[in-house]
């Protein structure tokens, strides 16, 4: 059984071109310039988009420098932005239908992903930040002696992000919820190929009563308005989720700035399986993982280190449970796996598979391109799982697709030492009954996350950030999350 498109998303879509959201005015591109954003279950065009450039940034920080210093959002009470965030976080709600097909459509993705985690997650961030802010203290006193001091927190002011296209609206909230609580202003440059949810979240925005210039966003190509986006002088803080390539790119021009930057760029996460485990939920609950978004996740498990006792047995549940997936269309009720979002990340990841195969790498699970039935123009990629050596470029490098490296292991220390070669550091898990093994081993693999039993777990509360390749500057979720967005500073008198 299909989904039928919702009549909203028909009418959001037949605005041609969709617009730039500056300064609460919805604006073509300063050129005129416009961009095509695609249906990847398909390839037919879903909306023509306003292709922002270098002096469409600059009229967006424009706007967010004036609507922090004068619509009244920085100096707010805590409470009033709070009702504001509670509000929109409510829309959300209302529109999580609409916001789930949106995203579907752009990303490729099986329409149950975002209509029961992404957008619902969305709103759940919106009040959780909301409800820090208020409980945050903003001045606190110092003891210390001969002075009368203490500390302010105050927002920074225009905050930029730069966002990728697995998780368009998901990151939107994971990042803007913090800074807009905290009382800063926002500049976002959604990726090129997945801009709409980031457009329609920018209306619901306008009708929960956020102040014009608080929220702004500039849709556009990476080398011209993200680049710019990056390099502006008038940003306060930066923050950006992608690729290492692009991740130091960007930490550069902020450098150049003197601008604090905040980096989460991928991953290479490993999965390690003790002999005690049940073999068969295992399998299943890795082979779900790797497939997860058609594994477009940065902190999926793609690497699978399997104690020798019961890889063979791993093995071959796993292939079974990745080979059984029904590939299929985003609004294809049976379907469990989509396609990847573009013909160029299809390209990508067949191109890694014969890399790694000439490398000396042996097919467990062949993988390869698949078609799909009505959609012959969709970009679908079939699950493969390899084996061979930890050398091998597809058990080294993040591949972003449905692909699993599965590596034997004597014991423990083996494990923790083919685990940790990665130079990535997002997030790993181990699977075992014995909890204080797994808690041992999961404290020895370097990231930032290590998972029990389970694997992509993301509580409000516990931060989420990565190390090495996979980036710095601070995380998300967690409570530290919002005063990375706001400023330090100390007010001292002498006494005497």
């Amino acid at each position: 059984m299909t989904t039928s498109i919702h009549p909203e998303v028909t009418k959001f879509l037949s605005t041609q071109p969709l617009q730039l959201f500056i300064g609460g005015q919805w604006t073509d591109a300063a050129t005129g310039a416009t961009l095509e954003t695609c249906d990847p279950g398909n390839g037919k065009v879903l909306a023509k988009v306003a292709a922002g450039d270098p002096a469409d940034i600059d009229r967006a920080v424009t706007a967010a420098q004036e609507a922090f210093r004068h619509s009244g959002w920085a100096a707010m009470p805590a409470n009033d932005r709070a009702v504001i965030l509670h509000r929109l976080a409510d829309l959300v709600d209302q529109h999580r239908e609409i916001l789930a097909q949106i995203e579907s459509l752009d990303v490729g993705k099986p329409l149950s992903n975002p209509l029961n985690f992404d957008i619902p997650n969305v709103a759940q961030t919106l009040r959780w930040y909301a409800d820090l802010s208020v409980h945050t203290r903003r001045r606190e006193p110092i003891a210390v002696s001969g002075f009368d001091a203490r500390q302010l927190r105050v927002p920074y002011g225009v905050c930029a992000f730069i966002f990728p296209w697995n998780f368009p609206l998901l990151l939107v909230g994971w990042n803007l919820s913090p800074a807009l609580a905290a009382g800063n202003t926002v500049v976002v440059k959604p990726a090129e190929d997945t801009p709409l949810s980031t457009l329609y979240f920018a209306s619901l925005a306008e009708q929960a009563g956020v102040p014009k210039g608080v929220i702004n966003v500039v849709t556009g190509y990476g080398e011209t308005a993200g680049a710019a986006l990056a390099k502006h002088p008038g940003i306060k803080r930066m923050s950006f989720t992608g690729s290492p390539e692009v991740g130091r790119f960007i930490g550069e021009s902020c450098g150049r700035n003197l601008v604090p930057v905040k980096l989460e760029l991928g991953g290479k996460g490993a999965a390690v399986v003790f002999e005690d485990v049940d073999v068969d939920a295992t399998a299943k609950a890795l082979a779900a993982a790797v497939t997860l978004n058609a594994g477009q996740v940065c902190c999926t498990a793609t690497r699978w280190v399997v104690q020798r006792k019961v890889y063979d047995q791993f093995v071959s549940k796993a292939a079974d449970a990745m080979s059984s997936l029904k590939i299929g269309y985003a609004f294809d009720e049976q379907t469990q796996l989509g396609p990847v979002v573009s013909e160029k990340q299809r390209q990508r990841v067949l191109g890694y598979l014969e890399r790694g195969e000439k490398e000396g790498a042996s097919f467990l699970l062949r993988g390869g391109q698949a078609s799909v039935p009505g959609h012959e123009g969709g970009f679908y990629v079939k699950p493969a799982l390899l084996t061979g050596s930890a050398e091998n470029v597809c058990a080294r490098d993040e591949i972003f697709g449905p692909v699993a490296y599965v590596l034997p292991f004597n014991d423990e220390g083996e494990a923790v030492e083919l685990v940790n070669r990665s130079t990535y550091g997002l997030a790993n898990s181990v699977w075992s009954q014995n909890l204080e093994r797994a808690h041992r081993v999961a404290e020895a693999l370097v990231a930032g996350n290590s998972w029990i039993n389970a694997h992509n777990l993301f509580a409000h509360g516990v931060p989420y950030a990565g190390c090495n390749l996979s980036g710095c500057g601070g995380g998300v979720l967690g409570p530290e999350t919002l005063l990375d967005y706001l400023r330090p500073q100390s007010v001292v008198r002498p006494l005497g």
